[in-house]
């Protein structure tokens, strides 16, 4: 039950193993189940404290994890609900600083599904219902909310006031999701993506974005003026330089910030952007000082994550073991951004079979010096064969990730990458709990 995960409390366990029977009713899109069910639970959306929220294809969540780090360094108390979860399911649900502990989610999670009787909530649905359950009961200063898929349609879209509405980087990922026909979209796919993901625009809130190729920009702002948003693009109404630090200005004047510690030259524009997000509203005060120490406190596993020692990295010797799960071709880039440069790398890949078995190996050209095909565990994968064609080397394969790790060449350093599914279990093994 990979999606859903297992605790070790049986309470939680009960409730996970009820959401774990859920299945999304074919052909089902919009949000009248979710509103539904919020209505037989009190609509507890409409009772947060002031809310982010935010969407995008790569980077929400580190997004997430930079505002979440900016609003705690200014002494405030954040609810934060971020997804998937890698290890256990409380890391979707952070209530005032902490992952939701097991009593509290198992209450939550049984008085949800008990309530949705009859209305074939889907997993996502439930999760969000029991979040906002969760952000409306217990008192906090302010809530971080990431977008699960998409944003339109996505089961947090039922919040009416966010403060601030946010647009990570852009690209092609969930395409039987985000590009099913449905008439009045755009038809081009990038469009049609950015189209659904300003679809968390609200009257009169900021929705600030990062800079887009003309097309996708234009569908950004006319999502965000058919609704009476007030657009912030960066480029045009806010600007961020990156060197040897973050150069930010807007209409408000300059900053000048500190570079992430977070591994990726792409996280200083995803610190940026929860900047932008920060300054565009007046609801929550954040003084720059909070904004430079959130942005080096800030972290998020499983991307470009230097496992620490464990049980697994131990079978790599004293060479350094990367984690990422991207498995799309923009997280595939700024994998390649990260170790340009490195030809001696091995890989050890396991992808879903429904991604694209280029989109991380294809970019890593000239910087790999063996490929490692693993399961995803829980899900359906690609083999071996199946990366042959973007690559130069010949793919092997192994049953899991120590069993790869073991039978590398002694020189080297090592990247684990292709799937958030198997990033979890490599946490799980290395026993390095998100926390």
């Amino acid at each position: 039950m990979p999606d859903f995960a297992t605790s070790d409390d049986p309470a939680v366990q009960a409730q996970l193993d009820r959401l774990g029977a859920l299945t999304l009713p074919q052909g089902r899109f919009g949000l009248e189940t979710i509103r539904a069910l919020l209505t037989r639970l009190g609509d507890p959306q409409l009772s947060l404290p002031p809310v982010f929220h935010v969407a995008g294809t790569n980077g929400k969540g580190s997004t997430c994890a930079f505002l979440r780090a900016m609003l705690e360094a200014a002494g405030l108390r954040v609810h934060a609900a971020t997804s998937p979860h890698l290890v256990r399911y409380n890391e979707r649900i952070r209530v005032a600083g902490r992952l939701i502990d097991d009593a509290l989610l198992a209450s939550l999670l049984a008085e949800v599904l008990d309530a949705g009787a009859g209305l074939d909530a889907s997993f996502f649905e439930v999760t969000a219902a029991a979040t906002f359950l969760a952000f409306a009961r217990i008192p906090a200063d302010v809530c971080v909310i990431e977008v699960g898929l998409g944003g339109r349609l996505d089961a947090t879209n039922v919040m009416e006031q966010p403060v601030a509405c946010g647009i990570a980087t852009l690209g092609i990922d969930h395409e039987f999701f985000l590009l099913r026909p449905e008439e009045g979209t755009p038809a081009d796919p990038l469009v049609r993506i950015a189209f659904e993901k300003a679809g968390i625009a609200r009257p009169g809130v900021p929705m600030v974005t990062q800079a887009y190729r003309d097309d996708v920009t234009k569908v950004v702002i006319e999502v965000a003026m058919r609704v009476g948003a007030r657009p912030a693009i960066r480029g045009l109404d806010w600007h961020a330089e990156v060197g040897a630090h973050i150069a930010y200005r807007d209409r408000d004047g300059a900053l000048t910030l500190p570079l992430p510690t977070m591994p990726g030259a792409h996280q200083a524009d995803n610190a940026a952007l929860a900047v932008a997000m920060l300054r565009h509203q007046r609801a929550v005060s954040v003084p720059p000082e909070a904004m430079a120490g959130g942005i080096v406190a800030a972290r998020w596993p499983a991307r470009l994550q230097l496992l620490g020692p464990g049980p697994l990295t131990d079978l790599a010797g004293a060479r350094a073991v990367w984690l990422d799960g991207g498995h799309n071709p923009d997280a595939g880039a700024a994998i390649a951004r990260h170790f340009a440069g490195q030809s001696q790398m091995h890989l050890i890949i396991g992808m879903l079979d429904s991604k694209d078995p280029g989109a991380i190996l294809g970019r890593l050209t000239g910087q790999i010096a063996s490929v490692s095909v693993v399961p995803a565990p829980g899900h359906a994968a690609h083999p071996a064969e199946a990366f042959a064609p973007h690559c130069q080397l010949a793919p092997k394969g192994f049953p899991d990730v120590p069993t790869a790790l073991a039978t590398l060449p002694a020189e080297g350093d090592v990247l684990i990458a292709g799937s958030l599914y198997l990033a979890g279990e490599v946490l799980r093994l290395n026993r390095e709990l998100p926390d």
